[in-house]
């Protein structure tokens, strides 16, 4: 039979033989055990009986002999059961949380790393060794993650053992309870049987003695006194004879309960009792281990043993973020854009702010604009070399279109008698100091000589930087007489806008169209200090004025006069934007729109900038010129941010 727990000091081992005065007994054990005493007090509980009285109570809902040995037994197991279960449920829950806690751990760790690279992140020190300390944490979790596992394991094993208990205590209280039921029974039959039995002999020993208080009376008349002792002495030995039996029966049935039924039930149901109180302990033992195995793993992935060099401590790793380091390399890493100041600093009265009227500016006055002053025509200027690696693209040559063909001669300019009333400033094309009288307060300094809104103006476009020769004209210099009055021959129509970059370069002989040209070159003039360039929208009738002199006749265009573009340099910017918008195929191409997103979403600096360049190289001619002449003068803009107040982001914006 199994052993039983011994009182709190210590675990004892008896075994339940059957004893010689007919009962079980629980030897002790030799060591650490209970006392002789202790053992006699346990047995006088499990095995308790009232030794012959007939008396009976109810237990566990049974009535039964007085006995609180099975009861007993049976509500230490129901306690055993249910702090199994109560402890399943902890570790359950347990569980639960620390497996929380490993995926929460984890989403966290991984959003830090997605926001260690994005770009308003430090770098350097920092974010090395928060990548080392993330990896700590991962290991953490891991650990973790093996510990929830391990607690939902025990869980699931305390949830079987606590229903095989309940299943085995609810069989041996039903076969037990029986068996205390039938021994109480038989008693309490021969307690009627006895009773029965005394009332009977006592009336014998009446009708023996002539003390009778009344006779029985039969249908023929009372009884003799013979008669009524012979039949109270029938009935006497009849009862006698049922109580002898019921007695042999209950004796019976009392042998069978205490030397069998009594002690099969108690110790089994000390062997539940004891298998489930043993599971929990060791359940308690591995919960014990497994803590602390959790904490020691942590422990050494945190702070590892001075003999194991495998990987830094928490406390080595965030001692090393250097920030003295990292603060230089990121100041060095922006010398590259560090700006060069062209010019000094000066005072520049506002031209609203000027006289109305003005002397004739020497010739030999060089103006501040972007662009270098128009050389005369016989005197073309030497091609610009082209950056290595790079393709160069000329305006000039046969088919350019920065002159109407030879055949309709040079640009017309007003008759004699109306270019009295014109101010020339010799040939620079730029703005003045002062402005023209004509045009009296612009919001920008007028560009070239004040001309009259009669006639077209009086020279070519001035070239930009992109151009590798001049364009071909021939003719006197600005501010000279150009020849007679315009032609009768109207020039054919040559649409610019909806027109396909490609067929405008095979129809133009330009891989720039001359509308990008002439816009560019306007707000170069008269819009890089313009707040809101780009984004201001200009006036949606100068726009389509200007989109209709390009269409008609784009040669015969030059903004370098603000007259011509109505001193609206917003809508010149709006009419290049309206270009690229009324493009039939974009500047960038569909065909391209999927490798250029998909360029986009590299994260690696260095492959997407060459794949973007690979890219950008593999575009059409026209589409390539455009595209670099568009992103140069974009940058000439945002290098004037502080007046226009247009950074890249805005640019982008505007142009997206």
């Amino acid at each position: 039979m199994a052993d039983i727990h011994s009182n709190g000091e210590g675990n004892g081992n008896g075994v339940l033989p059957d004893g010689a005065n007919g009962g079980p007994h629980i030897n002790a054990p030799p060591n650490n055990g209970p006392s002789e005493v202790l053992l006699k007090e346990m047995d006088e509980v499990m095995y308790s009986d009232v030794g012959g009285r007939a008396e009976s109570l109810t237990v566990l809902g049974l009535t039964c002999i007085q006995q609180i040995g099975l009861a007993t037994l049976l509500d230490r197991l129901k306690q055993s059961i249910a702090s199994a279960r109560d402890f399943a449920t902890f570790l359950k829950k347990r569980s639960v949380m620390e497996d929380d806690h490993q995926k929460s751990m984890k989403r966290l760790i991984k959003s830090t790393e997605e926001a260690l690279h994005h770009a308003e992140s430090r770098q350097g020190s920092y974010k090395r060794q928060i990548e080392d300390a993330l990896k700590t944490h991962t290991r953490m979790a891991n650990n973790t993650n093996s510990f929830a596992l391990s607690l939902g394991q025990m869980h699931e094993d305390l949830t079987q053992l606590t229903n095989n208990m309940e299943r085995g205590r609810k069989e041996w209280k039903h076969e037990g309870l029986t068996a205390e039921k039938k021994a109480s029974e038989a008693e309490a039959t021969m307690t009627r049987a006895k009773t029965k039995y005394d009332s009977l002999a006592d009336d014998y020993d009446r009708a023996k003695t002539g003390d009778v208080k009344g006779k029985a009376k039969f249908i023929k008349g009372p009884k003799s006194a013979a008669q009524y002792e012979e039949d109270v002495l029938r009935k006497l030995q009849a009862a006698d004879t049922d109580y002898q039996e019921k007695v042999q029966a209950a004796k019976s049935q009392r042998d069978e309960l205490l030397k069998s039924m009594r002690p099969r039930a108690v110790k089994a149901i000390i062997e539940l009792i004891r298998e489930c109180d043993s599971a929990l302990a060791m359940q308690l033992q591995k919960y014990a281990t497994f803590t602390e195995k959790l904490l020691i793993g942590n422990g050494v992935l945190i702070t590892p043993l001075p003999n194991e060099g495998s990987h830094q401590s928490l406390r080595d790793i965030m001692s090393t973020v250097n920030n003295d380091a990292d603060f230089q390399n990121y100041i060095i890493s922006h010398k590259p854009k560090v700006p060069v100041r062209t010019t000094g600093i000066e005072y520049i009265k506002h031209p609203t702010l000027a006289p109305k009227t003005q002397n004739p500016v020497p010739s030999s006055r060089q103006p501040s604009a972007t662009y270098p002053p128009q050389p005369p025509a016989s005197q073309p200027e030497p091609p610009l070399a082209p950056p290595k690696d790079e393709r160069t693209f000329s305006f000039g040559g046969p088919g350019a279109i920065a002159t109407p063909p030879t055949s309709q001669g040079p640009p017309q300019v007003p008759p004699p008698d109306f270019q009295q009333s014109r101010q020339t400033s010799g040939s620079a094309p730029y703005p003045q100091s002062q402005p023209s009288a004509q045009y009296n307060d612009p919001p920008y300094p007028t560009g070239g000589p004040a001309v009259s809104m009669a006639g077209p103006p009086s020279g070519p476009p001035t070239q930009l930087p992109f151009h590798s020769g001049p364009p071909s004209q021939t003719g006197s210099p600005m501010g000279g007489p150009v020849g007679p009055p315009p032609s009768s021959n109207v020039p054919p129509v040559r649409p610019v806008f909806n027109v396909d970059l490609e067929e405008l370069f095979a129809r133009d002989g330009s891989a720039v169209p001359m509308v990008v040209y002439q816009c560019m070159q306007a707000v170069d003039l008269f819009g890089l200090s313009v707040e809101g360039i780009y984004r201001q929208n200009g006036t949606a009738a100068h726009i389509q004025s200007l989109k209709a002199q390009f269409d008609k006749d784009a040669s015969r265009v030059d903004f370098r006069n603000p007259a011509n573009f109505h001193h609206d340099v917003n809508s010149v910017a709006g009419l290049l934007k309206q270009f690229f918008r009324d493009l039939p195929d974009p500047l960038l191409t569909k065909g391209r729109y999927g490798e250029f997103i998909s360029a986009a979403r590299i994260e690696d600096d260095v492959v997407r900038r060459d794949t973007m360049h690979a890219i950008v190289n593999g575009l059409p001619d026209a589409n390539y010129a455009t595209l670099r002449a568009l992103v140069l003068h974009l940058n000439r803009v945002m290098e004037n941010q502080g007046q226009n107040r247009m950074s890249s982001s805005n640019l982008a914006i505007c142009f997206a």
